[in-house]
């Protein structure tokens, strides 16, 4: 996503709030430790259900925690920015705006596997957890083939989330993207 796709995400969410409508963007709001600090709870509870699914055999449910705990951390670094997000697509494509302008040290990977890809050929996690959820399956071999990694994963996304939001550090939403 380029910067003027990612600056229509504010400047869409600021048109529809103004007008009184739910915007499908990101919204400036004041920043809000405790609701980041929420939001990382959030996403350690869920990683902690990806061991109840797996003992209980639902296999099927896993992918989609695994997506939820890595959103949930994105989730966390917005709101210390004073960012509340209603789309995926605009959630990654700020925190790849932040990382690469040297605003967070967040990897790559994290950001990646929360994409919406438009492209087919294009995959993320997106599409695992919705093919998990929405597919006839329930035991999966590639889940339990990944459980090991992609906890890990989960756990440094836990990790560098909680660097970001116990920070000192003063985040703001640079002006460029909504003005």
């Amino acid at each position: 996503m380029k910067s003027k796709e990612l600056r229509d995400c504010f400047v869409s969410a600021i048109y529809d709030e103004k007008k009184g409508k739910k915007h499908k963007g990101l919204f400036i709001t004041p920043p809000d430790d405790k609701k980041a600090e929420e939001y990382l709870a959030k996403a350690k509870r869920n990683l902690e259900l990806c061991d109840f699914y797996k003992e209980k055999g639902f296999d099927y449910k896993i992918p989609e925690e695994w997506f939820y705990t890595l959103y949930y951390c994105a989730l966390a670094i917005l709101s210390k920015f004073g960012i509340e997000s209603r789309s995926q697509k605009c959630t990654a494509a700020f925190l790849r705006y932040a990382k690469e302008h040297g605003l967070i040290e967040y990897d790559n990977e994290f950001i990646d596997r929360i994409t919406v890809y438009r492209k087919k050929e294009e995959k993320s996690d997106v599409d695992e957890r919705e093919t998990a959820r929405y597919g006839s399956s329930i035991k999966s071999e590639e889940v339990a083939g990944k459980y090991e990694y992609m906890t890990s994963v989960c756990k440094k996304a836990i990790s560098q989330c909680e660097d970001i939001i116990f920070s000192y550090k003063e985040f703001k939403v640079p002006k460029e993207l909504y003005e």
